[in-house]
């Protein structure tokens, strides 16, 4: 049986270790940081299914995980759309959720070295899972800090601004904690203002600025993140890419995780090929960029149509028409986005 190492501890890197573990290939996974750690994400999981979580070998993690079950969205201070989501949305913050994939993974007799940055060195059997291609000339920011006192009322919330947009999501049954995690564009900070606050002032959001700010503020879990673009990433063609590493998903869609687990279920038959010795490495490398093209293709490309409209004034005016009217097919672009 050959072996497989694979770089980052992700979503991606660690339910895919812990996939092939379950057919007993050596796999040795290598992680920059550490666990478990707060990252900059919505932190529910839009799309995943039970067929995907079981083919993996995960579906026990979320076991107590949050359903969430209805969307509310915002344009600037104004409701334009409540709806109930295709299928449940699992909700599980990030130092919860990577921390016990963590363990399972070591349990199942995988390999992990943290604080151990891989090189993107193309070579048979390397899976590299290493997160977002760095793009030093994007000007869009990622924030999320997880907030004590704001009321949600059950719902999955987003809030669209001048060129940005934001997610509530609650992270505790009783809801008295909750994820902020937005995407916004650069711009100068506010001296001594929390830095969600201010970005969300900055985007044309006062009221839920207000709102935010009087709420009680974890600053350990504040996070940031930059250089980074949206869609598919600019990885060596050499490199079998997972994840993040291998395409982005616009964040309003909550889908990123789910791809993230997605791309290791369509990665897993064909590595696991190749540890047998039924497939060569390019021809793993071939099917696997094909599979994944299957499965999210379509899917990023709408999502980044979308995300030109909400990051534009024309477009939000016209999706706000569309929410307020009735006319907006959220039940059919929630299915084709998850």
């Amino acid at each position: 049986m050959k072996a497989i190492e694979i770089a980052g501890g992700g979503l991606a890197g660690l339910s895919l270790g812990i996939a092939l573990r379950r057919h007993g290939v050596p796999v040795v996974l290598r992680e920059a940081s550490c666990y478990p750690r707060h990252r900059v994400c919505g932190e529910f999981i839009n799309g995943v299914t039970e067929d995907t979580l079981d083919r993996l070998g995960i579906t026990a993690i979320f076991h107590d995980a949050l359903r969430h079950h209805a969307t509310r969205w915002w344009m600037k201070d104004r409701k334009i759309l409540e709806a109930p989501l295709t299928r449940p949305a699992l909700g599980m913050s990030r130092w919860e959720m990577d921390d016990r994939l963590r363990i399972e993974f070591e349990t199942s007799g995988g390999v992990l070295i943290t604080n151990a940055r891989a090189k993107p060195e193309p070579r048979e059997g390397l899976v590299w899972a290493a997160g977002r291609h760095l793009e030093k000339s994007s000007t869009l920011l990622g924030l999320k800090a997880h907030f004590e006192g704001l009321e949600l009322e059950g719902f999955l919330e987003m809030h669209i601004g001048e060129g940005t947009y934001i997610g509530l999501t609650p992270i505790t049954a009783d809801g008295s904690r909750v994820n902020v995690c937005g995407l916004f564009q650069k711009g100068p900070r506010t001296k001594g203002v929390n830095p969600i606050v201010d970005a969300l002032r900055r985007s044309g959001l006062p009221a839920l600025a207000e709102r935010v700010d009087r709420a009680q503020m974890d600053s350990f879990s504040l996070t940031g993140i930059s250089g980074f673009h949206l869609g598919k990433q600019g990885t060596q063609s050499e490199l079998c890419t997972l994840g993040d590493a291998e395409r982005m998903i616009p964040p309003f869609t909550g889908n990123g995780m789910s791809m993230a687990f997605e791309s290791a279920d369509c990665a897993k038959p064909h590595l696991l090929g190749y540890c047998r010795g039924d497939l060569s490495w390019p021809e793993v490398l071939c099917e696997v960029r094909r599979s994944l093209d299957d499965r999210f293709q379509a899917r990023v490309r709408l999502a980044l149509g979308l995300h030109r409209c909400l990051t534009s004034s024309m477009g939000r005016a016209a999706l706000s028409a569309a929410a307020v009217s009735g006319v907006l097919p959220f039940s059919w672009l929630h299915r084709r986005l998850s």
